[in-house]
C-alpha cells in the first residue's frame, strides 16, 4: 500500500532529503502555482516523476494538501548503533531527544521540528506505547523528520543505559520535585527525556536519569504540554550552547 506525504513543506523536505520520493502529485489546477514552483523544481532537479491529478485525488490524500503530495516509501529509521557512533562523534556537543510513550502525532511532530532547529544528534523513540513517523507527524513536523537521525528501539531504559556508556548524561523533565531548568547544569554531551502527555516519565525511565529537572511555572496550572515543555529545555540547552 502507497504511503503518501501531503503539504508543501512535508513534501520539500523529503524531496531534499532525496531517499524514499517516488512520485510527486500536484493538483491539476495549480500546477503553474507560484508556491508550488520550488517542489517542481526540487523533483526536476532528484528525476522525480510529476503527475497532474484531479483535486479530488489530493484530498483523499489530506483535506489540507496545499496542492501537492508525495508517494513516498516506508520511513527508514536509523539503527541505533549508527545513532550511537554519531553522538561518539559529536563529543562534548552531542545531544539526544528521548521519548517516553509520547503518545500523540502532533506532540512527537512539534518535538522533532524542534529538534531539528536545535541540531540533535539523535532521536530515540520506543517501539511500543509511543507515536511512531507517520505522514502525519511528517506534516506536523514540517517535514524535518525527513533530515534527523530518528532510532526506534524496543526498550528504551536500556538505550538509555548504553548513552552513558557513550558518555552521555541524562536529563529526565519532570513535573515538579526536580532541579529547576536553570539550575541545572545542561552543558557538555547529554540527552533530554521527555515522558508521555498523561503520567510524565516511567519508573524505569526515571531510575535511569541521572538528574531530573522542572520547568518553573506562576501557575496556575502545574504543567505543560509535553511538546511545549520538551522544546523548552532543548532551547535551553541550544541556547547555552550558544553563549558559550
Amino acid at each position: 500500500m502507497s504511503t503518501y506525504l501531503a503539504g508543501r513543506n512535508a513534501a520539500l523536505e523529503a524531496l531534499k532529503a532525496g531517499t524514499r520520493v517516488r512520485q510527486v502529485l500536484i493538483d491539476a489546477g495549480r500546477s503553474s502555482s507560484a508556491d508550488l514552483r520550488e517542489v517542481l523544481e526540487a523533483a526536476k532537479a532528484g528525476g522525480i516523476p510529476v503527475s497532474r491529478v484531479p483535486t479530488a485525488q489530493l484530498v483523499a490524500i489530506h483535506p489540507r494538501h496545499q496542492g501537492v503530495a508525495v508517494e513516498v516509501e516506508a520511513f527508514a529509521y536509523t539503527p541505533v548503533g549508527q545513532l550511537r557512533e554519531a553522538v561518539r562523534r559529536a563529543g562534548t556537543q552531542a545531544l539526544v531527544l528521548a521519548l517516553d510513550q509520547v503518545q500523540d502525532p502532533q506532540n512527537l511532530g512539534t518535538l522533532l521540528r524542534t529538534a531539528l532547529a536545535v541540531n540533535v544528534t539523535g532521536v530515540l523513540l520506543p517501539a511500543h506505547r509511543g507515536a511512531g513517523v507517520t505522514p502525519a507527524v511528517s506534516r506536523s513536523s514540517a517535514g524535518a523528520v525527513e533530515h534527523l537521525r530518528i532510532s526506534q528501539i524496543p526498550n528504551l531504559a536500556r538505550a538509555l543505559s548504553d548513552l552513558k556508556d557513550d558518555g552521555l548524561w541524562i536529563f529526565g523533565l519532570e513535573v515538579q520535585g526536580g532541579v529547576a531548568i536553570d539550575q541545572a547544569d545542561l552543558t557538555g554531551p547529554l540527552a533530554i527525556v521527555v515522558g508521555s502527555e498523561g503520567t510524565g516519565l516511567g519508573r524505569l525511565i526515571r531510575e535511569r536519569c541521572d538528574v531530573l529537572v522542572t520547568l518553573p511555572m506562576a501557575g496556575p496550572t502545574n504543567s505543560l504540554n509535553a511538546a511545549v515543555a520538551g522544546s523548552i529545555a532543548l532551547y535551553d540547552v541550544f541556547r547555552r550552547r550558544l553563549a558559550n
